[in-house]
């Protein structure tokens, strides 16, 4: 029977720490790969000649270089106000978003609230069952804010299941002998909350920022709805953009040697827009991964 030394790697039987480590790299090597080698393509094809994209000659490299898709989709004069409409959007949304999350979970995370399990079941209710577009349109449009920057958060300004991973971690990674402490020495609870609670959740209110711009960046069915126009952010003037990129190409069909052009330029659009889309959430992300991380180990681990 062998022995493990003092300072050995392993046991006997198992794995020692070093192999276990190039197992658990090249795993994490693989699912990086199968998550971003999707957009890693649509970068690549975004560069490339549609038919060399459908014919598989795009793997790595960009096959016949050009700048058309992306020249097609700036040459609309709604892209830099749809920038900056999301731009508004985004931040404004993510404010008043964060900020009601904040109002309503720390609430619920304290176990002297009246009521607290109610509520609690009452929030998670609406996850389940909505009123539907047509009632939510209907309310919306009767309290005068339809085409207004307040129709893109106010009917959806409380996220409950981001609201849900925030109350967990005022519960689990806030000691409440902290609270106790404070309001022994007569801190009031809003003097507690602001000066306090605030200051030591900074790791899950990056996470919720996070999925708060996400979410707003992306949206494009509320503008559909709601907004008009010039108003619109830019997911919703992409659409556009390839929708009439779209129609074009069916209505070159009926002239000879047009279409085949046209069906280039629309195949160029959508993976130009894409990456349109999703390049500012991509050059925002490293910047605040470090606080993304810690936001999700501090809420995973009791206090």
């Amino acid at each position: 029977m062998s022995k493990t030394k003092n300072g050995s790697q392993g046991k006997l039987g198992g794995l020692s720490d070093r192999t276990s480590d190039v197992i658990l790299v090249i795993f994490s090597l693989l699912i990086l790969i199968i998550v971003a080698y999707p957009l890693y393509y649509i970068l690549v094809a975004s560069f490339s000649n549609p038919y060399d994209v459908y014919a598989g000659k795009t793997f790595l490299l960009p096959s016949g270089f050009t700048l058309d898709g992306y020249k097609a989709v700036f040459a609309d004069d709604s892209i830099l106000s749809g920038y900056w409409n999301s731009i508004v959007y985004t931040v404004v949304g993510t404010i008043f978003s964060v900020a009601m999350i904040y109002l309503v979970a720390y609430p619920l995370s304290c176990s002297d609230l009246p009521g607290k399990k109610l509520i609690s079941i009452f929030f998670v209710i609406t996850m389940y069952f909505g009123g539907g577009l047509i009632p939510t349109y209907l309310i919306v449009r009767d309290t005068g804010i339809m085409q207004t920057i307040f129709a893109m958060f106010l009917p959806g300004g409380v996220a409950v299941g981001n609201m849900i991973i925030a109350r967990n971690y005022f519960e689990t990674s806030i000691p409440a002998s902290l609270k106790e402490a404070a309001d022994i020495d007569g801190a009031s609870k809003l003097r507690i909350f602001v000066s306090m609670i605030i200051p030591l959740s900074m790791p899950i209110l990056s996470v919720m920022t996070i999925f708060s711009m996400v979410a707003y960046w992306n949206d494009w069915f509320t503008a559909l709805i709601y907004m008009r126009g010039d108003q619109a952010p830019l997911p919703l003037v992409l659409r556009n953009v390839l929708i009439k990129s779209s129609t074009s190409a069916a209505q070159a069909s009926m002239v000879s040697g047009g279409y085949a052009e046209l069906n280039k330029l629309t195949e160029m659009i959508k993976f130009s827009s894409i990456i349109v889309a999703a390049a500012p959430m991509l050059i925002a992300y490293p910047f605040v991964q470090k606080y993304f991380e810690q936001g999700f180990m501090s809420g995973a681990v009791k206090g």
